[in-house]
This record gives C-alpha cells, sequence and structure tokens, in this order.
C-alpha cells in the first residue's frame, strides 16, 4: 500500500512559495492586512527589503484580472505596486510595498487639499492614459445589479422591510434616473474603489493605489464621487463641489466634453447616489454573509450621502422618503435580530 503524504495547508503552502521566490529559506511572513474579498495580505522581509504577498484562494478569487489591470495602469503612469512573481494557479503575487500608511488617517482640514490635490491628479492620468480596451462595461445591467443589493440586503435582510408593489415603482424608478445620468456620461477607465482606504501616501507624490482588479470602462465621475464623498471620512458639502469642480477645468483643459458646472454637479450627485445606495446593500451583506462587522458602523454616514443628496433632486425624492419610512429611526449600526 502506498501512502500519500498529506498536502500542505494554505499557510504552509503561502510560506513555502514566497520564500522559493525571495530564494530566502529564513524569510518570514507575517499578516499585513486583509480587505472586504478573501484575498489576504502577508508582509515578507528578505536581505533588508520588504515585500508584499498577496494570497487569493484560487476557487474563491481569481488574481489574473488584478494583474491586468496593474499592467495597464503602470503603463498609464499610476504608482501601482511592482510585480517581482506571479503565481495565478496558486493564487499568490509577490509585489513591492508600499508600506502602510493609507490616506484615511492622514487627511485633515489642513492636508486636504494637498493629498487630494495628488489623489486628483493621479486619477486624471488613469482616465487619460490607462487602456479600456476589452475591460467590461458599466452598463445598465452592471448598475442595476449593484443597486439592487440595497433593498436585499439593507431593505430585507438589515431591516426586516419587504418593500409592496407600489413602493417597488419607486425604487424602479430611481434606479432609471441613475442609470439614465450614469450612460450619458463619458466614459472613462473606472476603478470602482477609488477611496482613502485603497490610497496609500508614500515617498513620491503620487499616491500609491491598490485593490484595482474590479475596473471597468465607465461613467468619467464614478471614481471622482467616490474619493470625494468617501464611505469613511466626511467634508463639508461646499469644500467637496469645490474639489469637484476644480477636477471638472482639469478634464476640460485635457479636452474632454465636460458638461457645465450645475450640469456636473448634478451627475455627480447622481452617481454618488448610485454608488451609495449599492454600499448599504454591499456593507449589510459584509456582515450577514460574510462576518465582518466592523461595515455596519460605517453605515450611518452611507446612509446621511444618501438621504442629502438623493433628497436634493426630484428623481430620487421619492426614494429616499421610503428609506427614511423604512429605517424609521433605527440605530443603523445594530445588527438585526
Amino acid at each position: 500500500m502506498t501512502l500519500r503524504m498529506p498536502l500542505p495547508d494554505r499557510a504552509e503552502l503561502r510560506l513555502q512559495w514566497t520564500r522559493q521566490m525571495l530564494d530566502d529559506p529564513e524569510a518570514p511572513l507575517v499578516r499585513a492586512s486583509n480587505d472586504a474579498s478573501f484575498r489576504s495580505y502577508w508582509r515578507a522581509r528578505s536581505l533588508g527589503r520588504d515585500w508584499i504577498v498577496m494570497d487569493a484562494p484560487p476557487g474563491k478569487e481569481d488574481i489574473r484580472p488584478w494583474l491586468e489591470v496593474a499592467s495597464r495602469l503602470a503603463r498609464a503612469g499610476v504608482h501601482v505596486p511592482e510585480i517581482q512573481a506571479a503565481d495565478p494557479e496558486r493564487g499568490f503575487v509577490l509585489m513591492e510595498d508600499l508600506g502602510d500608511r493609507i490616506l484615511l488617517p492622514e487627511l485633515t482640514a489642513t492636508s486636504a487639499d494637498r493629498l487630494y490635490g495628488q489623489a486628483l491628479d493621479a486619477l486624471l492620468a488613469v482616465q487619460l492614459h490607462a487602456d479600456t480596451a476589452g475591460l467590461p462595461e458599466y452598463d445598465e445591467a452592471r448598475l442595476v445589479a449593484e443597486m439592487e443589493l440595497m433593498p436585499e440586503w439593507f431593505l430585507k435582510r438589515h431591516l426586516g422591510f419587504v418593500p409592496e408593489c407600489e413602493q417597488w415603482d419607486v425604487v424602479e424608478s430611481a434606479f432609471r434616473a441613475l442609470v439614465t445620468s450614469a450612460q450619458s456620461q463619458p466614459q472613462v477607465f473606472v476603478h470602482r474603489d477609488y477611496h482613502s482606504r485603497n490610497l496609500l501616501v508614500t515617498e513620491v507624490a503620487s499616491p500609491g493605489v491598490i485593490d484595482f482588479q474590479d475596473a471597468v470602462r465607465g461613467p468619467v465621475t464614478y471614481d471622482l464621487v467616490s474619493l470625494l464623498r468617501d464611505c469613511y471620512i466626511e467634508w463639508p458639502v461646499e469644500r467637496v463641489q469645490g474639489w469637484a469642480l476644480e477636477y471638472r477645468e482639469k478634464l476640460a483643459a485635457a479636452g474632454f466634453a465636460v458638461p457645465g458646472e450645475a450640469a456636473f454637479l448634478r451627475a455627480f450627485d447622481l452617481m454618488g447616489l448610485q454608488r451609495h445606495l449599492k454600499v448599504l446593500g454591499i456593507f449589510c451583506r459584509l456582515w450577514y454573509r460574510d462576518g465582518k462587522a466592523g461595515y455596519l458602523m460605517d453605515l450611518p454616514l452611507v446612509w446621511k450621502y444618501v438621504r442629502e443628496v438623493g433628497a436634493r433632486h426630484a428623481e430620487t425624492a421619492p426614494l429616499v422618503a421610503l428609506l427614511e419610512s423604512a429605517i424609521a429611526g433605527r440605530d443603523l449600526t445594530l445588527p438585526a435580530p
């Protein structure tokens, strides 16, 4: 009888692969961070240099889109991690360590203009130079499927509220208006999570950009509103609008056919509303499906954006009223029984 040796577990496989790629049998590997997906990140140190290992278990995550988008962004001059080695079959990437100074805690009333200025310059480089050929389209089906996470996970699962037929008409009417606005905008490379937790402060002026694997070709204001109406930090309305209009001027100077200021801010508002409706659903799904409770603490700010922005526009004000009746003053940070 032939005895089979047990296969190494994921931790052992990850360590073996890292040491082999670094040609260092003693290289240590310690956890660096997790994110909202099944990916995890680990820091290795070898010959006085730090590296990051991304572990994306096959069957749960596919690193090929990440590698492909990283190449597009690097060619556009964006500061993404340099790839040292990659193994798509086993789900590992060894890459440059950009550090752990995420933008969020670095943002203050005095630093915001400088740091957002750098982030907006990087975004402009993405929208001007990143290749969009072959990227998935941010089409109607995708936009609607994202927003449908809100009634499924926020209304039904989190609040225990099931809309009736006429209430579904209100939801669908708002969704239609948001899709129409998104599709009327210039279509560019869209990161889809361009915000303060996915930008790193580094020694060079351009921020390090991470978590870009879900890139699509879509509306020009999507990444802009992701950054400026961030789900994790809030700024005064006047300051946000000022940054948005400054970016509009950059687009115009680069040759984009951008609308006037009022129309641009309206498109910015409605794009943000589409995103934040989606996020209400995603944050709830991360708790109820994936057991990641911390995201419930971010629901109040996301709801504040939805309430304040949605109430400003006739097409979406009835949806806001419906959501207010469903919430009925409840503390959104508390999970459903």
